[in-house]
């Protein structure tokens, strides 16, 4: 059952510590993602970030994060989220067309999650620590819209505000983001673009118009419940 609650900002600091899981269950670990890089040799074992402090004050989202590597990150969640002080707390742009329908895109056959279906996002990563420590998660989510939609930040208005989805050890923030285009117009263009990538994240844009086009087969309960709250306001 997801938790969803209405943000104005999110102060996410890094602030490096020890992250117990992965020290200790380190050769496990390793095995964990040699046997997913066999069946998936483009897997990346590259450095993310994960929150495990947070509290909410005033519409103020507090957080702290630490750096791990991908593979520690994924052997956590394979392995049932075994430390529960630790959240997978990323941002998703909640893009939104012209005429109201929801557009998300569906992961390709070569990535960490194959056709899932959610908005585009990722986790965040050194990168997106800014010269002051903090974590940009609007960053993170517009740079994560660039590279898998093709859409510039030119071309979308980013909205005020958050929507934080806490799910299990999951917490989506929601930043919704407007394209002046009808969704049909949206995807098409996105698609062209896709079509002009070497390698596109995404295989598909899936258009969500009412509760029925929900589907929580390949959309993941943070998404279904965000949609369903989003669109049962209208």
């Amino acid at each position: 059952m997801a938790t969803i609650l209405q943000l104005d900002r999110i102060d996410a600091v890094f602030a490096q510590c020890d992250w117990r899981f992965a020290r200790e269950r380190k050769a496990e670990i390793k095995a964990h993602w040699e046997g997913l890089v066999a069946g998936n040799p483009a897997l990346f074992d590259g450095r993310v970030l994960v929150q495990y402090e947070r509290r909410v004050e005033a519409g103020v989202f507090r957080a702290r994060y630490l750096e791990t590597d991908y593979s520690a990150f994924i052997a956590w969640r394979d392995f049932g989220w075994p430390d529960k002080d630790v959240s997978n707390g990323f941002a998703m742009a909640a893009l939104r067309s012209r005429d109201g329908a929801f557009l998300l895109g569906e992961m390709g056959a070569h990535t960490a999650n194959p056709g899932k279906v959610y908005f585009a996002a990722g986790t965040p990563d050194p990168g997106d620590v800014t010269a002051e420590g903090r974590v940009d998660l609007l960053g993170s989510a517009l740079r994560e819209l660039a590279e898998e939609t093709g859409l510039a930040l030119g071309e979308v208005r980013v909205g005020e505000g958050w929507t934080a989805v806490m799910e299990g050890q999951r917490i989506a923030f929601m930043r919704p983001v407007a394209v002046d285009l009808e969704a049909d117009q949206a995807r098409a263009l996105i698609l062209s673009r896709l079509a002009r990538q070497a390698r596109p994240e995404l295989s598909d844009i899936r258009i969500v118009r009412s509760i029925a086009d929900i589907d929580a087969a390949s959309m993941p309960p943070f998404a279904c419940a965000y949609l369903e709250s989003m669109i049962g306001d209208r």
